[in-house]
């Protein structure tokens, strides 16, 4: 699926004084970012930050109590229509993958595609194997066979459930790439896999913003940003990050 409609200087996502509140304290608060197209942003913060409820915010899952959010220049839908529409211009890779461990491979890959089939196929994508040639060309760029099509979810490594998650985001062709610490749990050799491979997929006109909680894993970024107590502390190219700046960030809490 081609993106032709879209020019390539349009913002992909707009955050406007962005506030979420909290029990103690606010989880998001005044916050600004724009995401251009072919920007890879890392997003940094010690634990409770509001990595995550920003990353909520960004897919539409969290309304925020103040502020506005713009994707593709728009804001949020009101019509069923319009609304899968633009879910299907944003993916998310969340920490736990949210795979299906009942279903196969295939019919999780085709879970990319929900957003714009519509219930009727999206029920027979739970009775038949739906689009194999399309499912096998975002394994292979997976670097997986396609005889792991019609293998359950459950009989996947660590690895290649990783990859499958990855698959199904290919699947789907987002503009907006979200990622919600997905390296947190995994083995360095494995992390170190999973970064490289979703820096690799996501060029113009795609974009993603990644939570980490490592600034040692920033490098392939265009952009950097530092969020603590729900404000953001700094927003910069990876080059011009300090040890001062990382040190202020994480000051108090756990070191990641």
């Amino acid at each position: 699926m081609a993106h032709a409609d879209l020019l390539l200087t349009q913002p992909l996502l707009e955050l406007r004084s962005i506030e979420v509140a909290g029990r103690q304290q606010p989880r998001l608060a005044d916050v600004d970012l724009t995401v251009q197209p072919g920007e890879r942003i890392a997003l940094l913060g010690p634990s409770g930050a509001g990595k995550s409820t920003l990353i909520a915010v960004a897919n539409g899952l969290l309304e925020p109590d103040r502020g506005s959010v713009l994707w593709c220049g728009e804001a949020r839908a009101r019509s069923k229509r319009g609304r899968r529409r633009q879910q299907q211009r944003i993916g998310t890779l969340w920490q736990d993958l949210r795979l299906i461990e009942e279903l196969t491979v295939q019919q999780n890959l085709n879970c990319g595609c929900l957003a714009q089939w519509g219930w009727p196929r999206a029920v027979l994508n739970l009775l038949l194997p739906l689009d194999r040639e399309a499912c096998t060309a975002v394994l292979e760029q997976m670097d997986l066979p396609s005889s792991l099509l019609n293998q359950p979810i459950g009989a996947l490594s660590g690895g290649q459930r990783q990859r499958v998650a990855i698959a199904r985001l290919l699947r789907q062709n987002p503009l907006l790439w979200l990622a919600d610490e997905p390296l947190a749990s995994l083995d360095p050799r494995l992390a170190e896999e999973l970064l490289e491979l979703l820096l690799r997929e996501t060029g113009a006109p795609r974009a993603l913003l990644l939570s980490l909680h490592r600034p040692d894993r920033i490098q392939g970024f265009s952009r950097v940003l530092g969020l603590r107590d729900g404000r953001l502390q700094f927003d910069c190219r990876p080059q011009h990050l300090s040890g001062a700046m990382v040190e202020a960030l994480y000051a108090g809490r756990a070191q990641p």
